[in-house]
């Protein structure tokens, strides 16, 4: 029984579809930050001639109120200018980063809509649970996390930093242009250096996330059971159904002997009841088959209506696995069929 009880096994795919509606998915923060970052990166590289742009024009503005009295209109028309242009300058950048964002959450999770997390759930409100969340094994999981990442970032970046400045002994020589673009070249490896640990870092936090994920959703083997039950119905259930089932076929099979025109069997064994309408089938069909006593209750049907009895071991068993009750006897069992119909109707004075 414990070993029921025992998360041994993998969520199903109910499970997680379930936990998915909760809006319970694996999402990495960390990966989500780093997928802004790159987008903030690069929509603030390609936005530089802009922002350039909008900030030399702000710049001749100012310029050209040299001179001139700051009154309260004058006074809120810097106000307006000032932060449109600001607005221009921002807009594009806080939009990047805004789809950036909802694109990382979606390659992690995939598409999702659900309110369910926005429903209130008083249950949060309890003080004792939420102080025991506080201090609780995951938290603590997730502050050594934060602070070990913090200290990589910080001690790579102390290492470079430290490298640079034994050049500054030599870079305050160059003239201001070389020194700038000197600047601008240890910028770039630094950053370059950073976002190479953040993806090493989002990588790693997004691996760790889905593994404790799964490993939350695992199940029992009861609850295994409990959710196929649910899916699919109790097996007694279903095992009921089909025998139900089985004993109405049955039933409408023993309704069509007294159409069939011969019933072949084992003797003992099988019997399998054919029937032939020249006129309404290309072939003789199949109409009722079965073993032992099925086979026993054929044959008694047949003898209460005078249909004719024939004991033909081979071709019994070859119909009773050939043909299912309704079919059209195979191509290759025809000329057997057809020589003890002819059999019988001779026997019994017929025409076809």
């Amino acid at each position: 029984m414990a070993d029921d009880q025992e998360k041994t096994e993998e969520a199903t795919s109910k499970k997680i579809e379930d936990a998915r509606k909760e809006g319970n998915v694996p999402k990495s923060q960390d990966t989500s930050a780093f997928v802004t970052l790159v987008v903030a990166l690069g929509a603030f590289l390609a936005l530089l001639p802009w922002i350039k742009a909008r900030t030399i024009f702000l710049y001749h503005y100012y310029q050209s109120l040299i001179g001139i009295e700051i009154t309260k209109e004058v006074t809120f028309q810097i106000s307006m200018i000032s932060f449109r242009e600001i607005i221009f300058m921002v807009i594009p950048l806080a939009l990047a980063v805004a789809i950036a964002g909802v694109l990382a959450n979606v390659m992690q999770t995939g598409f999702l809509f659900t309110t369910k997390p926005l429903m209130p759930n008083f249950g949060k409100l309890d003080p004792i649970k939420g102080f025991k969340n506080l201090f609780s094994l995951k938290k603590l999981v997730e502050t050594v996390k934060t602070l070990l990442k913090v200290s990589v970032v910080m001690g790579v970046a102390y290492v470079f930093l430290w490298e640079f400045t034994k050049e500054l002994p030599t870079v305050i020589y160059f003239p201001l242009y070389d020194q700038l673009a000197w600047l601008k070249e240890k910028m770039i490896i630094l950053a370059a250096v950073i976002l190479i640990i953040f993806l090493v870092l989002a990588l790693a936090d997004l691996l760790f996330v889905r593994y404790n994920y799964f490993k939350d959703l695992r199940m029992s083997k009861q609850e295994v059971k409990d959710e196929y039950k649910q899916m699919e119905g109790d097996p007694k259930i279903k095992a009921k159904i089909r025998q139900i089932q089985m004993q109405m076929t049955r039933k409408r099979m023993m309704q069509e002997i007294p159409q069939a025109d011969v019933v072949i069997t084992n003797p003992t064994h099988y019997a399998v009841a054919i029937r032939y309408h020249q006129d309404k089938e290309a072939a003789p069909k199949v109409i009722a088959k079965g073993t032992d006593l099925v086979a026993l209750r054929i044959k008694e049907i047949a003898m209460n209506y005078n249909i004719q009895i024939v004991e033909n071991p081979p071709l019994a068993r070859e119909l009773y696995k050939k043909c299912a009750i309704g079919d059209i006897i195979p191509e290759n069992l025809y000329k057997a069929v057809a020589e003890v119909l002819a059999f019988v109707y001779k026997s019994s004075n017929k025409m076809r």
